[in-house]
């Protein structure tokens, strides 16, 4: 899969770093999260695809069909490419680590890549996903970190689903840790602080 496979932005870190990619939600685009990745992994190379997918012009990694349905196909095809977009950027780059940080939409096809290819990066934070499916992970998470961030009043990520998404990521070797705020689907100041912890002690690790 090449480089180039989805439009995207490249901001450059501190040579021989971490690779960060991060995911944007919803009718957002390459832009949403650059900032929040420099701010977070400040010596980091982050690249940032746009979703190839339009939803009455909002920009999207896979389809869906409602609220919280997923086009299961489409999701495949969304998951593989992304999945061979991050692989010819981190064996161009060979960095010290492989990091991933997704909101909403953007952390739903970061676990799906995760869920396909667990190996590839070291430490996935998904700020407010929904996996309504029981992932099938190929292989095992063990020595994976991840962080999921939530909100305990989220209309379109219910609490129950991350606590289900906790118990399959355990179940499959990771190390998960989990922020809760008490609001919604935004994303609050305790959770960027969380992330920025966590990506610390994994950029440490590596």
């Amino acid at each position: 899969m090449s480089k180039d496979a989805y439009i995207h932005k490249l901001l450059p870190g501190s040579p021989d770093g971490p690779l960060l990619f991060v995911f944007h939600g919803t009718g957002a685009d390459e832009n949403q999260l650059l900032s929040l990745g420099r701010d977070l992994v400040p010596q980091a190379t982050i690249i940032s695809p746009r979703g190839d997918v339009s939803e009455q012009g909002a920009a999207r990694f896979f389809r869906r069909t409602g609220e919280g349905v997923y086009d299961m196909d489409d999701l495949a095809r969304a998951t593989d490419k992304m999945a061979g977009f991050v692989k010819a950027h981190v064996e161009a780059a060979k960095p010290s680590a492989v990091l991933g940080l997704g909101y909403s939409n953007g952390a739903n096809v970061l676990a799906s890549v995760v869920f396909v290819a667990p190996l590839l990066f070291d430490a996935s934070v998904l700020m407010h996903p929904l996996i309504p499916f029981e992932p099938e992970v190929k292989g095992s998470l063990a020595g994976r970190h991840i962080l999921l961030t939530a909100g305990q009043r989220d209309p379109i990520c219910p609490p129950n689903l991350t606590t289900r998404l906790e118990a399959y990521l355990r179940a499959d070797g990771a190390d998960v840790t989990v922020e809760w705020h008490e609001g919604g689907h935004e994303v609050r100041p305790n959770e960027i602080e969380a992330a920025r912890r966590f990506f610390a002690d994994a950029a440490q690790g590596a």
